[in-house]
């Protein structure tokens, strides 16, 4: 009996066995496809060595200890530090321009990659890696907890809808209560869809205080010169109805109340941007400076923090946002319409309106056909002297002038010498007649310096000239080092840099050719020496300029150069001094009709010398 018995449950033994595996059976095959139907849908990113994106059951057993724990640490959020995806993961998204990595703990990009760019010694260009940047919200839940997503863990879910790869990182409550940040990446862009909203959290978050995000980030250095690339690094942010502001170059704290929809960190060639088409209704901003030694190898530019405030509505939050990784080309930022070229310093007002609307677009189209960017930049700095021809032709005939009247001028000194006011009123009377004046000379020269300003903002600005050489400069976007010195000079560098050499030696020429006769002409005791003065302008350039970029020396070379043969043309070739001497003999025989403003000098000079006399007696 024992035995048939055993044989009895050995049997039902082996039938509950054989039921269990074909149900098993059963339900693999329910499964393959239902995951078959899902690839339909979902789809994994093959482009890139993307982290397999986690899929986990809703019946996960863990341990009781560890939910108690959690939930009497975190909350409702103790939840999400119970889920197989609470882990120092990342998941990594990615196109033809741009590598992004975002890890399981905080939601946020923990790598950032411009795939088409190199730094200075041929590295890659990260603007995010190795911890130096974060995001963080912070909250306060109904139970009194203040947490941070930094220190909490998100589950992720990649997917596609077209060509376009999406990322969603949610930080659960539940599985239908979350926090969600979604990130969308599109082909061949820097700029992502970014979006914060929160499902079912109305009853887990406080309303009665706003939502904190915090973002920081400190800038690689990707250029030679650490000076001259944090000179362009700063934190800029538009507020209100698209003004915008920006914080100094040194260590620096601001705040904005009204509604602020984008905080710029510009790295002077690479930018992270951060928008939002909700505003933030106030945030606060701060600067540092980590440079201290610019003769000791940097890693790190300046720090950047964002505090920016977000309000809850009706217990929820909702933001669309957008992230911006990329180049700080005025081109790219403009083509986005979002008021993002403010970001590029252009110079403001009219010097800005001459870079966006000439400038810019000119040397696009020179550098379209032109064999190389320094020709470009000779061949634009040689139309724009050509077109500034006419005001320097007029500045030189003012000072041709006044050289001819020079004689006159001096015997009318030595004969009133003794009268000053005398001197003044017969020196005007003798200009008027000539048809002279010595503000004629200075007002041609005025009229350059908008040309001028402009065309300094420009060249540092331009994204296009980075790694780009010409001659003996491999970057025209940084200095161009014909010599390394053993020891550091201050304010100069550790090195020689030729084009600013040549920069100074034109200029000098120059200035000799304009100024350096009238200077010692004009000399007068006891003043400070002209012609040391007119020695500094050629002096500063070569010092200050030994680091800046080489587009900007080779631009100054090559203006002053054409500049110096268009006055000798001028010279020796249009202006005939007897000429001018003979028209003015003809000038001072006409009778000149006076304007009421010379008049009215004359008639107060006149007053002026009778009351003179009169005190006298």
């Amino acid at each position: 009996m024992e035995e048939k018995k055993f044989d009895v449950q050995s049997l039902i033994g082996f039938i509950l066995i054989g039921g269990i595996l074909i149900w098993m059976l059963y339900n693999n095959s329910f499964d393959e496809q239902a995951t078959e139907a899902q690839q339909d849908t979902t789809e994994q990113v093959e482009q890139t060595p993307v982290a397999a994106p986690q899929t986990f059951t809703q019946e996960t057993v863990v341990d009781s200890a560890a939910v108690d724990r959690a939930q009497r640490e975190l909350g409702a959020f103790g939840y999400s530090a119970t889920l197989p995806s609470a882990t120092e993961n990342t998941t990594t998204i990615s196109n033809d321009v741009l590598e992004l990595k975002v890890d399981n703990k905080g939601g946020y990009i923990s790598e950032a990659r411009l795939t088409q760019f190199e730094t200075y010694n041929g590295n890659p260009v990260y603007l995010i890696k190795d911890g130096n940047a974060s995001f963080n919200l912070n909250f306060t839940t109904t139970d009194g907890r203040v947490l941070d997503t930094e220190n909490l863990y998100f589950e992720p879910e990649v997917s596609r809808s077209g060509n376009n790869q999406i990322l969603t990182m949610r930080l659960k409550v539940s599985e239908t209560e979350f926090l969600e940040y979604r990130y969308v990446l599109k082909p061949g862009e820097y700029m992502l869809d970014f979006s914060i909203r929160s499902q079912g959290l109305n009853r887990v978050l406080n309303p009665s205080r706003d939502v904190s995000l915090d973002w920081r980030l400190k800038g690689f250095r990707n250029a030679k010169s650490i000076e001259y690339e944090n000179r362009y690094t700063e934190l800029i942010w538009e507020y209100g109805s698209g003004s915008d502001d920006y914080l100094g170059h040194g260590d620096f704290t601001d705040d904005a109340d009204d509604n602020i929809t984008y905080v710029a960190f510009k790295q002077h060639f690479f930018t992270s941007i951060l928008l939002t088409d909700t505003a933030f209704p106030r945030g606060e901003f701060t600067s540092r400076n980590l440079v201290q030694d610019e003769e000791v190898d940097t890693v790190y530019t300046k720090e950047f923090t964002a505090n920016l405030a977000m309000e809850l509505k009706g217990g929820e939050l909702n933001y669309n946002l957008n992230w911006y990784y990329g180049p700080t080309d005025y081109r790219i930022l403009n083509d986005y319409d979002r008021n993002l070229d403010e970001i590029v310093p252009l110079g403001w007002g009219i010097f800005g309106w001459i870079n966006k609307y000439i400038f810019i677009p000119f040397f696009s189209f020179l550098a379209s056909f032109l064999p190389s960017y320094g020709i470009a930049i000779i061949v634009m700095t040689i139309v724009v002297r050509i077109v500034l021809s006419p005001v320097t032709y007029k500045s030189y005939l003012s000072q041709a002038k006044m050289k001819v009247l020079r004689p006159e001028i001096n015997e009318l000194n030595e004969k009133y010498k003794d009268n000053p006011m005398k001197k003044q009123q017969e020196t005007m009377k003798l200009y008027s007649k000539a048809g002279a004046s010595p503000m004629s000379g200075c007002l041609p020269a005025l009229m350059q310096i908008p040309v001028f300003y402009a065309l300094f903002q420009f060249f540092p600005s331009a994204f296009d000239l980075r790694q780009k050489g010409f001659l003996w400069a491999d970057d025209l976007s940084s200095y161009d080092n014909v010599l390394d010195l053993p020891f550091y000079i201050p304010f100069y560098g550790d090195h020689v840099s030729l084009f600013p050499i040549l920069a100074s030696i034109a200029i000098f020429i120059y200035m000799m050719m304009t100024t350096g006769q009238t200077m010692q002409q004009n000399q007068q005791p006891g003043m400070p020496n002209m012609k040391f003065i007119m020695y500094l302008s050629p002096l500063f350039m070569l010092v200050f300029f030994n680091n800046f970029a080489s587009g900007l020396s080779l631009y100054y070379f090559t203006s002053n150069l054409i500049t110096i043969g268009i006055m000798l043309v001028i010279k020796y070739v249009i202006i005939d001094e007897d000429k001018i001497h003979a028209k003015i003999q003809e000038n001072k025989k006409k009778p000149k009709k006076q304007g009421k403003f010379a008049r009215k000098m004359q008639e107060m000079m006149e007053q002026a010398e009778q009351q003179q006399k009169k005190n006298k007696k």
